[in-house]
């Protein structure tokens, strides 16, 4: 079975983006013992690959991200969720390079997952999926970049669940990279962290409208409980100094009570729960909520250490990769802690390492905010390459 390709042109210039299906024939083998053929994968590309093939760079998304990185999103009209560090003049620069941001499988924008049509039947996969790792979305990413010709990267950029795979793809192709950005990440899931997920899980599975993930004939989604889920995972993101000055305790004004009067029930009085309310509705519009379930399992079972006999400076020995560690000092999803463990993990490997963590009052998200020290760094460290 020979791969087949779609293609749109997201502008005129190239180097605008092109946006891309490919189905390529497999099989994919996985963590949790089973085989996924074809793997379908939606990506995007900018740029040209150069004539040796040495300025590729493959941008890894968060958990509910896309490949979307620096092109209008084609549901919600957004511009792309990295077009701060992502564009002409900009760190990553599709004038120098060519940029590669797939969609992960297990997700629901055109890659492999759960809202896919399983070939065997002829309907969705559902829960019939089969339950995926970091590690199986980056091998699913070396697929189609030997689909791509890419033989070696430049560097793998990545914040959060992309800074997983980015260090994820250090570990398990050493050879296939020069350089590795990870920002706002971690080597492995916390406890804390796997209890978000599962409050989020049970949310959307308590939702009649679930269906045992059997709801997409019906074209009637478990909206509510993915949209609770976002909400309990959107605290997670921000900081409570981001918060503060943000909301603080003002009330949301309303048209029957303009000067923001508590309405002593339970409606959305105050303005943070208006804006957490918000973020759950337009969520589910973009979002499938079995894709959510995958995805956030496959974050709690990502322990690189494990990977690589218990101790995370194995998964390092003898690499000739890079490495750039960025965090920020009001993430608490991710907290530096987590980061320095990582570059310590790197020294004891010997592994070429540098780390900063920047100060941000806005918690985890600050990778995709205004960031100019991010920028800085990033750019300085890409460019200084020998």
């Amino acid at each position: 079975m020979a791969a087949s390709v779609s293609t749109q042109t997201l502008g005129d210039d190239q180097r605008f983006g092109l946006s891309r299906h490919v189905v390529l024939p497999g099989p994919l083998r996985l963590d949790g013992g089973g085989l996924l053929s074809p793997v379908e994968i939606g990506y995007e590309t900018y740029g040209t690959l150069n004539a040796d093939g040495s300025n590729a760079i493959l941008i890894c998304h968060a958990l509910t991200g896309d490949q979307h990185v620096a092109s209008p999103h084609p549901r919600t009209a957004k511009p792309g969720w990295w077009t701060r560090l992502v564009g002409e003049g900009k760190p990553i620069d599709p004038a120098r390079h060519f940029i590669i941001c797939s969609n992960v499988i297990g997700s629901c924008m055109g890659s492999s997952g759960p809202a896919t049509i399983d070939p065997s039947t002829g309907e969705p996969w559902a829960m019939r999926f089969p339950v995926i790792t970091i590690r199986d979305m980056v091998r699913a990413q070396a697929m189609l970049l030997d689909h791509l010709g890419v033989g070696q990267l430049k560097a793998v950029v990545g914040g959060s669940m992309g800074g997983m795979q980015a260090i994820s793809w250090a570990a398990t192709f050493p050879e296939r990279v020069r350089a590795c950005v990870m920002v706002a990440s971690t080597a492995r899931h916390s406890a804390q962290n796997i209890a978000f997920h599962e409050v989020g899980r049970q949310a959307i599975m308590a939702d009649p409208k679930w269906r045992g993930g059997a709801y997409y004939e019906a074209n009637d989604p478990p909206a509510a409980g993915l949209a609770v889920a976002r909400m309990a995972a959107h605290i997670t993101y921000l900081s409570e100094a981001g918060l503060t000055e943000k909301f603080g305790r003002r009330l949301q004004a309303r048209p029957d009570r303009p000067d923001g009067a508590k309405s002593f029930g339970f409606d959305a009085d105050f303005q943070v729960e208006s804006y957490l309310r918000h973020q759950g509705l337009s969520f589910v519009d973009r979002f499938d909520a079995n894709s959510y379930l995958y995805i956030t399992r496959a974050l709690d079972y990502f322990d690189l250490a494990e990977e690589h006999g218990g101790l995370l400076a194995n998964a390092f020995r003898g690499t000739k990769t890079r490495f750039c560690i960025v965090s920020f000092d009001t993430d608490w999803l991710y907290r530096t802690a987590e980061s320095r463990a990582v570059v310590q993990a790197l020294n004891a490997a010997g592994a070429a390492a540098s780390f900063v963590e920047l100060s941000s009052p806005y918690g985890h998200d600050a990778f995709l905010l205004e960031a100019p020290e991010m920028n800085r760094v990033i750019d300085g460290f890409l460019r200084a390459e020998p």
